[in-house]
């Protein structure tokens, strides 16, 4: 990975370079930072530790999840965190204890999208969770860190139709289109159904910018630095 950074940095310097690759350790990502690395998006998954433990193996904490997100603040990263909607085991309160811990966090970037069930998981049965719900926490996001990044996610759009014009009505600001090739992304499929599979990158820019300009929005494509990033 940190070959990797630094090569994109020396050929696109302008670019930011962000991360999603899970639990590390942070001689780990202090490396990948020296390398170059700029944003870090690390979903915190629930606030709640007896949630936390139904999601996840033994040998997952959410202590050890909490101290990667601060770790990598500490560091000098952008962070991103968040969860998902209607997870299972989730109650009102889980939630609730997300936004505390949103609040107190204050990350660059929150990602908060529905829940929906993958077939080969041990959560297959479980109902995917509510758009309505989604777009509520979405709000309360952009009410309590004003100037964070929230993406509009693709889960919002795979549950329904029209569920990334409705988030961005809801308070979010950012759009993440699918540029990987058409032949890797059935390997990293994180839920059934994913809405955009089958386009290419040209068309899924194509879609997502007519799915804008029909709520009197436009596309631009940048680094997406809020203010507090430039600070």
């Amino acid at each position: 990975m940190v070959e990797i950074i630094r090569a994109i940095k020396e050929q696109h310097p302008e670019c930011v370079v962000t991360l999603s690759i899970g639990e590390r350790s942070r001689e780990s990502y202090q490396r990948m930072f020296d390398a170059g690395a700029q944003r870090y998006l690390l979903r915190h998954e629930t606030a709640n530790t007896v949630h936390y433990g139904k999601l996840h193996p033994a040998v997952q904490t959410l202590e050890n999840r909490i101290r990667c997100l601060y770790d990598l603040r500490e560091i000098g990263y952008q962070v991103g965190c968040g969860c998902m909607v209607g997870s299972p085991y989730q109650t009102v309160e889980c939630l609730a204890e997300d936004m505390i811990f949103m609040g107190e966090f204050k990350p660059h970037m929150i990602g908060i999208g529905p829940f929906i069930p993958h077939s080969q998981t041990p959560f297959k049965d479980f109902a995917a969770g509510s758009v309505e719900m989604t777009l509520m926490m979405l709000s309360l996001c952009r009410i309590m860190i004003p100037e964070v990044l929230l993406p509009a996610t693709t889960a919002l759009g795979t549950v329904r139709g029209d569920g990334r014009q409705e988030g961005v009505l809801a308070g979010c600001n950012v759009i993440m289109p699918n540029l990987s090739p058409l032949s890797v992304r059935k390997k990293y499929m994180l839920y059934d159904n994913k809405v955009g599979t089958a386009d290419s990158a040209a068309d899924g820019m194509a879609r997502l910018a007519a799915q804008m300009e029909a709520i009197g929005y436009q596309m631009v494509s940048g680094r997406g630095d809020s203010p507090r990033m430039r600070q």
